[in-house]
């Protein structure tokens, strides 16, 4: 027997666009089953049909489709409504993708992509644009450390660990999202000369300052093949 997920009524209700069926089912299927209201859509213009009639939180548009392209579609929402929009694309082409981020996407992810990445990006996407009325926080605890988010600095007890400015700027990301799975991407940002390894090299760096045993970190976790965490429990 199989068990459905009960979703809430209140769930982030998300738009799939892509005129690949299969992968239409496996999105459909897996976010759903992570809690989220799904509606799918074949192409463009069944899109607009379902945008006239449904509010949506998020639409997750492929790149590639019969008609409207995914870049037009995403061109012409944007002159009409404030969605946060992830691409997908097959397309390995820096060009494609820019194209995509141009025209008004808020993410990509390219093909064939790890279902749990999409969520984290969703995530990600929807919190960030979330209300901003929770109290700001002003420091984060771990283990024996504190991090205070205004003044960027780092203490064992009471004393102070020294930071270069880069890796002060990557535990602020941390700290304000402890407890989160960090792609590697966000934390690269928009520094194009800052790339995948240079990232893993700065977390070892960070890590020897505040790990006992670096090569089995506690406080900075490895999420294997999407980036990292930092763990608060």
């Amino acid at each position: 027997m199989t068990t459905k997920t009960a979703i809430s009524d209140d769930a982030a209700h998300l738009l799939v666009v892509d005129d690949d069926t299969r992968i239409r089912a496996l999105l459909n299927r897996y976010l759903m089953e992570k809690g989220f209201r799904v509606t799918v859509a074949a192409e463009g213009a069944e899109a607009r049909r379902k945008l006239e009639g449904l509010d949506f939180d998020l639409i997750i548009m492929d790149v590639m489709m019969p008609g409207e392209s995914g870049i037009v579609l995403t061109s012409s929402l944007r002159a009409i409504k404030n969605i946060p929009i992830i691409m997908l694309t097959a397309l390995a082409e820096a060009d494609a993708r820019i194209a995509g981020l141009e025209a008004g996407a808020d993410d990509y992810l390219p093909k064939p992509f790890d279902p749990r990445e999409l969520v984290l990006r969703i995530n990600n996407i929807l919190r960030r644009n979330a209300p901003a009325d929770s109290p700001k926080i002003e420091q984060v605890m771990f283990g024996p450390y504190t991090f205070s988010l205004t003044r960027k600095e780092l203490k064992r007890a009471s004393e102070l660990i020294r930071l270069t400015d880069r890796e002060q700027e990557i535990m602020l990301l941390f700290a304000k999202r402890a407890g989160d799975t960090i792609p590697r991407h966000e934390l690269i940002g928009s520094d194009a000369e800052v790339g995948e390894r240079t990232i893993d090299v700065q977390i070892n760096r960070l890590r020897r300052k505040i790990e006992d045993d670096p090569a089995n970190p506690i406080w900075l976790q490895t999420v294997r093949g999407i980036g990292y965490r930092l763990s608060i429990d």
